[in-house]
């Protein structure tokens, strides 16, 4: 009988579970990444709403990095700008139409699933995004994160909601009375639309005019810091066409200005024309006796108008005192004025403690924002009217300091990125009342620029001047 022979045992390699080696242990498989084959610009633009609404981020903030993070190309970048830009700005209509569609109140519908119908109805009523794509893409985007089930439900809505155009979902759904129907068409709340029209005044009849400005995607504005480069030599270098009004600034078509080099060096900054003419203003405004350079900003966080002064008190000779309370802030100021005549103090505006005698004093009060909602999309359905009285408090109070901090005869520049006649007007009037000082002709200090409303003051506006709506008044402390 033959025997039989086992097969030749191989060599134990450094494999071998008899060597004690644990390096023969089967793979785990990577889980699928739920993300993959979705579409880029509209994920993008989905994790943006998404840190809008989870963390109270601001979009215009979140948005930049994370473009360069996922390095799209430009053409995907620009989709997922307009996507997560225009989805905020658009919320309180989209809810609207949302609500009516899946017959659920906001509340009762999923944060997660609650995005993605934003961002397909903002493609259906506001873009020229076809139809299928809108909801195909935003179906794909639900299932990835919640499901086959949750994803009938995105696409069973946003099909409700194609069934009409947005101009025959404002007629449904929008308040009947004058204000209530542009602020609905115009995706405002209502009592910001009643702001505006109270500030335009007997000009209430341009509202429409203001909320369609208010909601398109503004320009970008660059400074060109003077001493380094002018206007013309950055329009240049920028590709960028020279602004209207003020003598230092360039509009951009688009793009990321934290790009391009001449703001990388610091020759320019990124800065609205009407903060610009801001700056300007003080810089210009009529001194009884002479300017010993001694210029003061007051609430200078986080630095763009201090880095404009801080320039042009250098080319006179002077410097600039700069003041913001909150510490890491006050460190983006002093990045910001990096080698200019800045020095930056970490105090409250009321109780500085800095030395009284200064010649010009910036007080560009904390205020509502509702001047720069183009800017910062997500903003107008965040600020609520309960908001105005606290913030009137503090702008009185830093005014009354400001005034108390200059010497007799300098001037105190009173400015704020909102037209609400609470935080404009009527803490001027309540400062002239209170601590005697002379309210100048503001319009003198900004030449070349028209329509700036009636009496001295200036009231900036998008849809004239193409800038935020910068409320300014300058007011000179008497001699005796």
């Amino acid at each position: 009988m033959t025997e039989s022979r086992r097969p030749a045992r191989q060599a134990q390699g450094p494999g071998d579970k008899r060597n004690g080696s644990r390096n023969n242990k089967p793979k785990q498989a990577k889980r699928p990444d739920p993300t993959a084959g979705l579409d880029q610009p509209r994920l993008a633009a989905l994790d943006v709403l998404r840190a809008v609404r989870e963390r109270d981020a601001y979009a215009n903030l979140v948005l930049p990095g994370l473009l360069r993070d996922r390095k799209l190309d430009s053409r995907d970048a620009a989709l997922a700008t307009e996507l997560a830009y225009g989805a905020a700005r658009a919320q309180g209509l989209l809810d609207a139409v949302i609500v009516h569609a899946s017959g659920r109140p906001i509340e009762e519908i999923d944060g997660n699933l609650l995005d993605v119908l934003r961002l397909g109805s903002y493609q259906l009523l506001r873009t020229r995004v076809a139809p299928h794509a809108a909801v195909a893409t935003s179906v794909d985007l639900a299932r990835a994160e919640s499901g086959q089930g949750r994803a009938g439900f995105v696409n069973a809505v946003l099909r409700r909601v194609s069934e009409r155009t947005q101009e025959e979902w404002v007629e449904l759904l929008a308040p009947k009375d004058a204000i209530g129907h542009l602020a609905f068409e115009h995706a405002h709340p209502v009592w910001i639309a009643q702001v505006f029209a109270d500030s335009l005044g007997a000009a209430a009849g341009e509202l429409e005019d203001v909320l369609i400005a208010d909601d398109a995607r503004p320009a970008v504005h660059l400074v060109a810091r003077p001493g380094e480069i002018s206007a013309e030599e950055l329009a240049l270098v920028t590709g960028g066409e020279i602004g209207p009004y003020s003598p230092y600034a360039v509009h951009l078509d688009g793009g990321d200005p934290g790009q391009l080099d001449a703001v990388r060096q610091g020759l320019a900054g990124v800065q609205d024309e009407g903060s610009q003419l801001v700056a300007r203003a003080l810089s210009i405004a009529p001194l009884d006796g002479e300017d010993n350079g001694r210029w003061l900003d007051l609430c200078a966080g986080p630095g763009g108008k201090a880095a404009l002064l801080g320039a042009l008190a250098g080319i006179e000779g002077g410097r600039l005192d700069a003041v913001e309370p909150v510490a890491h802030r006050a460190d983006l100021i002093r990045k910001t004025t990096r080698e200019l005549p800045v020095d930056v103090h970490v105090a409250d505006g009321r109780e500085s403690g800095l030395e009284p005698g200064y010649d010009r004093i910036l007080v560009d009060a904390p205020c509502t924002g509702l001047g720069a909602l183009r800017r910062r999309p997500e903003a107008r359905w965040r600020r609520q009217p309960s908001d105005v009285a606290p913030l009137v408090k503090l702008q009185r109070e830093l005014l009354a300091a400001a005034i108390e901090l200059v010497r007799p005869g300098g001037v105190v520049l009173y400015s704020t990125c909102s037209p609400h006649l609470s935080e404009t007007l009527a803490v001027v009037a309540d400062a002239v009342r209170r601590h005697g000082v002379v309210e100048l002709d503001t319009k003198e200090l900004v030449p070349g620029v028209p329509d700036v409303g009636d009496g001295n003051s200036v009231q900036l506006w998008p849809h004239r001047h193409g800038t935020d709506a910068m409320f300014m008044a300058a007011l000179r402390k008497p001699l005796a």
